[in-house]
This record gives C-alpha cells, sequence and structure tokens, in this order.
C-alpha cells in the first residue's frame, strides 16, 4: 500500500495511460490514487473515465479527487506531475508573439522563446508544488516530472525546491525504433547508450549483437524512404555532428541556429506528413484540436470499452516501471533526466542530463558515461547556459536575466537584433502577466515603454509552416485519429508519410 498523486490530473493523454500503466503491476492493486487539478471540469472528466477503467477492470481502488491540491499530496509516497501553466491560451502567445519577430518554433515548449517563457510560469508554481510536498506528502516522495520545460522544471525542483525529482521524456524511445527502423530490426534487437541533455540527447553507442553500428547510420538514414525525407534536420546533424539526435526533427530545428531562421527557407529542412516533422506552432495546433475533441466527443468515450490492465497493453512510459523497480526490486533500465554530478563528464555538473540509469529497491542509480564527443557536448552546454539564466530568472524575477536567456537561445539569437529581443521579450512579460507575478515591477515598466516609446516594426506572420486548427466538424471526417489524438501523450507516435 502507498499512495499516487497525479498533480494537472486533467491532461487526458498522460493521466489516463500512466494510470493504466500502474495498474497493470500485479502488485499495484490496492494503491491509492489521488487526482489533483486547477480546472474542475477537466478534473470531473478525467476521474470518472479513469474511475471506469478501474472498476470495469475489477480493481476495488476509488480515486480521490480535489481541487485541493495539498489534500490530495497527503502522505503520497510519489508524485506525478503532468501541468501546463497557462493552458493553450498561455501556450498561443508562446507561437504567435515570436512570429511577429521571424522566430518560427515547432513545438516551444523546451527552448527558443517559448520554451523560456514556458519556464518562466512553471518554475514559480513547481516551487510550490515543492513546499506542499516537503510539508504534506511522504518523507520520502519521489516526483517524477512530465512537465515541459523538462531540464529547467527538473532542476529547479532538485535544487531549489529540495524534493527528489526525476524528470521523464520518451524521446529516447522514439529514436530507438527509428534506429531499429534503419537496419531492418526490431527494437529490442538493438543495444544502446544514449546520453545529453533533455531533447538533445546522442545515440553514442549502437549495437546489434556486439557489433557497433554506429558509424553506419548515417547512410542507413539516407537511404531510408521514409526518413531521409521527414528527418532532414537530424539527418544533417548526424552528418556534421557524428551522431543521431533523440529529438524530433521539428523540435530539433528549433534548438539550433540554422535550419529556422530564414522563412524562405525553412520548407527545405521539414516535412508536412506530420506535425513533428517541423510545422509551425505544430504541437499548439495537435493539443488544441485533441483537447476540442475530448471537450466534445467525451460522452461517447464512456460509452467505449475500459482500457485493459494488462502487461501486454501496458505503455513504455518510464513512470510505472520506475514505481514497480522500486517497489518490488525487478530492475529497470531507462533513460532519465537528473542532476548531473559527474555522469557526463564534460557537462556542468550541476545541470540536469539525460542518460542511462538503473532503478531497482536501492534507488534510482546512474551509470557514469564519461565525457560526451566534443561537439555534441558544444550544442548541449550552449542550450545549458540558456536554462541556467531562465531558471535564475524565474526564482528572482530579474528581467535582464531573462532578456539575456533569449539572446543566448541559438535560434533567437540567429533571427532577431538586441533591440528586437527586449521588445519582444517586453511583448510577452506583458501577455503572460496573469501568470509571472515575480514580474510585476518589470511588467509595469514595459507596459510604460510600449505607450511611451517608438515601437520597432514587426510582422504579422502566420509563419512558414503553419496549418490551420482544424474544426470539430472536419475532425469528425477521421474521428479514429481525432480520438487518438486526444488520448496519446505522445502526439506524434504513428506518423503519417512525408507530402515530399
Amino acid at each position: 500500500m502507498f499512495k499516487v498523486t497525479f498533480i494537472g490530473a486533467g491532461s487526458i493523454g498522460f493521466t489516463r495511460a500512466l494510470v493504466r500503466d500502474l495498474l497493470s503491476v500485479p502488485e499495484f492493486n490496492k494503491i491509492e490514487l489521488a487526482f489533483t487539478d486547477i480546472n474542475q471540469q477537466n478534473l470531473d472528466m478525467v476521474t470518472e473515465l479513469c474511475q471506469r477503467d478501474i472498476t470495469e477492470n475489477n480493481l476495488k481502488i476509488t480515486i480521490q479527487s480535489t481541487t485541493d491540491r495539498r489534500e490530495a499530496l497527503k502522505g503520497a509516497k510519489y508524485v506525478f506531475n503532468v501541468i501546463r501553466v497557462g493552458g493553450l491560451e498561455a501556450f498561443e502567445t508562446d507561437i504567435s508573439i515570436p512570429l511577429e519577430y521571424g522566430v518560427d518554433q515547432c513545438v516551444g515548449d523546451t527552448l527558443c522563446a517559448g520554451g523560456i517563457m514556458y519556464g518562466q510560469r512553471g518554475i514559480p508554481v513547481m516551487l510550490s508544488i515543492c513546499e506542499d510536498i516537503k510539508e504534506v506528502a511522504h518523507e520520502d516522495c519521489l516526483l517524477l516530472n512530465y512537465a515541459n520545460p523538462m531540464a529547467m522544471l527538473t532542476w529547479i525542483c532538485n535544487e531549489v525546491g529540495g524534493v527528489n525529482t526525476i524528470g521523464l521524456c520518451h524521446g529516447v524511445q522514439g529514436g530507438h525504433k527509428q534506429i531499429a527502423d534503419v537496419f531492418g530490426l526490431e527494437k529490442q534487437e538493438v543495444d544502446i547508450v544514449c546520453a545529453g541533455i533533455n531533447h538533445q540527447t546522442w545515440y553514442i553507442q549502437i549495437k546489434h549483437k556486439g557489433e557497433d553500428l554506429t558509424g553506419k547510420l548515417l547512410e542507413a538514414f539516407e537511404t531510408h524512404k521514409e526518413y531521409s525525407q521527414t528527418e532532414k534536420v537530424r539527418i544533417d546533424m548526424l552528418k556534421r555532428f557524428g551522431y543521431y539526435s533523440t529529438e524530433s526533427n521539428g523540435h530539433l530545428s528549433e534548438y539550433v541556429p540554422w535550419y529556422r531562421k530564414r522563412e524562405n527557407e525553412i520548407k527545405d529542412w521539414i516535412d508536412l506528413g506530420s506535425w513533428i516533422n517541423g510545422e509551425t506552432g505544430g504541437y499548439l495546433r495537435v493539443c488544441t484540436e485533441g483537447r476540442n475533441w475530448f471537450m466534445d466527443d467525451f460522452p461517447n468515450w464512456l460509452n467505449d470499452p475500459a482500457l485493459k490492465y494488462t502487461e501486454e497493453e501496458r505503455g513504455e512510459e518510464h513512470g510505472s516501471y520506475i514505481l514497480e523497480a522500486l517497489e518490488t526490486g525487478r530492475v529497470y533500465r531507462g533513460h532519465f533526466n537528473t542532476i548531473n554530478q559527474g555522469t557526463i563528464g564534460n557537462l556542468p555538473a550541476d545541470a540536469v542530463i539525460e542518460a542511462p540509469g538503473y532503478v531497482d529497491r536501492n534507488g534510482i542509480n546512474m551509470t557514469q558515461v564519461g565525457d560526451l564527443p566534443l561537439g555534441c557536448a558544444a550544442v548541449c552546454q550552449v542550450s545549458i547556459s540558456v536554462q541556467r539564466l531562465a531558471v535564475q530568472a524565474a526564482i528572482t524575477g530579474d528581467d535582464q536575466l531573462l532578456r539575456q536567456a533569449f539572446m543566448m537561445d541559438p535560434l533567437v539569437g540567429a533571427v532577431c537584433t538586441p533591440p528586437e529581443i527586449w521588445q519582444m521579450v517586453d511583448d510577452m512579460l506583458i501577455a503572460g502577466e496573469r501568470w509571472l507575478p515575480q514580474y510585476a515591477t518589470s511588467i509595469k515598466e514595459a507596459k510604460r515603454r510600449i505607450e511611451t516609446e517608438p515601437r520597432l516594426s514587426t510582422k504579422k506572420s502566420e509563419g512558414a509552416a503553419r496549418l490551420h486548427v482544424r474544426s470539430l466538424e472536419e475532425m469528425k471526417q477521421n474521428a479514429e485519429e481525432a480520438r487518438k489524438n486526444a488520448q496519446e501523450a505522445d502526439k506524434a507516435k504513428d506518423r503519417p508519410a512525408s507530402t515530399s
């Protein structure tokens, strides 16, 4: 018996699937579950759906569902964090305001202008959550963070919040499957070592039956019918740095300065078969469509068959396997985000890295990777510098540090001049005022500048490759696809073929 709490439980994609994964472990059939969210309607809908699943799997677990976070956290041994501070409303400004300055993002939730501002909203909330955990949760509570910006939030919870936090992402698993595909192998036949920082992790070792395939990877990707068209950025990075990166084509393209800085060249590097291949604001679009579909289609979900809590139906997200290993002693190997502390020799000791680790009753133990290849480390170092500035800015409310984070961001710096960056930060601070209490003074000054000083010209741009958010009627033309998008945490798990 132990208690698991979900914060941000109204997130249908993560919550329902993670509950299925947890309750597929036979020993966990009597755990306590608590859901909490600031949105009562979302919380009620997800609670009703998950409770129906639990009941139809013949388990006698009753979900504790409450908007009182401290009540939900009381006695919790494990906490899953799946929040999105500011919701889709704030997310939209993370995409649209930078577009006015020529910064074209595919996702905008980890780095670049959108990721930096997402961190400013999320960090104060995470620190508040950490305070509640320390005061009312189990004394050895483990926080499993699924929220982005992954590295920034995991960094702040460990170093400032004082709560043992592990960051979890499914990026490594996705790239692992691609690598197996290009060699015509099954995923379980390919052994990998992946190390770096979240969304910029590198497959530094790839083996099949003891044979090192790393040097054969570029040719395999360049000759693959599908990936040669959909993963042009990743293949180019592989060509120039020698190693394949975990993150998708679209996501990776916004972390570095080379592929999205000129609007007329962006389409040379992306593909619109799937949003994750580089669509402007693609993740915002599919999240918006998914939420709209869930709200409208929810009654039908209750009439569908319940999720089956079996090992065969269990997903690949690390969370349930970590809890299983900690509680039962079964060994689990995965790739986790945690404070470096020497795991990767040539990245800062205090930064959050992603690397292989093993879990059993003794805890989560990271393996010693050694040094990353120098070029790969350099790419990571740039992002870590942005993260460090952004984290300190969020803690202190120092808008000078925030502006410096924007300047040091690779894509923002490649596209914008310093005066443009200063004005863009003003615009984004004002747009996010309700979620940025630490910047009250800075926002007041930003509003004064907007009213009294001449503005630099901006453009009303939809971006190089932005698609419209589909209406419910449009989505009903392929209801199966719409429902799958709404219920998946990994919204790029199954990707349509290239449009090229």
